[in-house]
């Protein structure tokens, strides 16, 4: 264990590794109690430490092994089938995605992250969302651009909440939606990132330091959707998400590192 943690504090400061498991809890607060909002607190300020290049693969990897849980209950309240159009866009989208993150300038990736993290958070906090009945070709258009979003930086959650937001459907069924099409577009981005080699010893290292901070993020966060005030919540997610996105803009990085 001493020559694991060793090995993570020969390239990251020990404040800088503190930082990512505290906004990993964080995180799996957001995750567990509204089915997102993870990537959009996380990514951020990962970002700014470490970069977009590890940051989208380490919450990947914590996500994906930590949210199992949550899987059981959602696919008994999930509407399957518009679930499976929405993942039918997402494998379009996510290796676009993918290969924005593995090819493009981080710094660039860094702040349009930020651009699209803002104008989701405005979107979200608005009160806006699509007014409608889901439609096939409308449900695989969106689970294009979240697919997209989820494989540059795994902030596909935004775009899918505000669509089925519009729906007749019931919040705890809108989360349920939510969980398992991420586990379907979260499986879908493990294929493209393995295949994108980003899948380095970088990574799997950090998702270990952070994975059970994350974990019991999501453990409590979905204790308190069962027993709290939703709305409150919720507002609380999008003040830490702007917060996040405030504190993790690049000219600020010096004051993180």
């Amino acid at each position: 264990m001493s020559t694991f943690w060793n090995e993570i504090a020969t390239g990251y400061a020990s404040h800088e590794i503190g930082l990512l498991i505290g906004v990993a809890f964080i995180a799996g607060l957001a995750r567990g109690f509204a089915g997102f909002g993870a990537a959009l607190i996380f990514v951020p300020v990962a970002s700014s430490v470490i970069g977009p290049v590890l940051a989208a693969p380490i919450l990947l990897l914590i996500d994906t092994s930590m949210a199992l849980g949550l899987l059981p209950d959602a696919w008994r309240r999930a509407d399957k089938r518009d679930v499976g159009f929405m993942a039918l866009g997402a494998l379009l989208g996510v290796p676009l995605g993918t290969t924005v993150l593995a090819v493009a300038d981080p710094l660039l990736v860094r702040w349009a992250l930020l651009a699209v993290v803002a104008g989701l958070l405005v979107l979200l906090t608005s009160g806006w969302h699509y007014r409608g009945q889901p439609r096939k070709l409308l449900t695989v258009g969106v689970g294009g651009i979240a697919g997209l979003f989820s494989g540059a930086a795994q902030i596909g959650g935004p775009p899918v909440v505000a669509y089925w937001l519009g729906g007749a459907l019931q919040s705890v069924n809108i989360r349920a939606n939510i969980v398992i099409y991420f586990a379907v577009s979260s499986s879908l981005s493990i294929a493209s990132y393995v295949v994108g080699g980003l899948m380095t010893r970088p990574v799997f290292l950090l998702a270990v330091a952070t994975g059970p901070a994350y974990g019991l993020g999501t453990f409590l966060g979905a204790r308190l959707f069962r027993k709290s005030n939703e709305i409150l919540f919720r507002r609380i997610c999008y003040s830490l998400i702007g917060l996040a996105a405030l504190v993790s803009m690049p000219p600020l990085d010096h004051v993180l590192r």
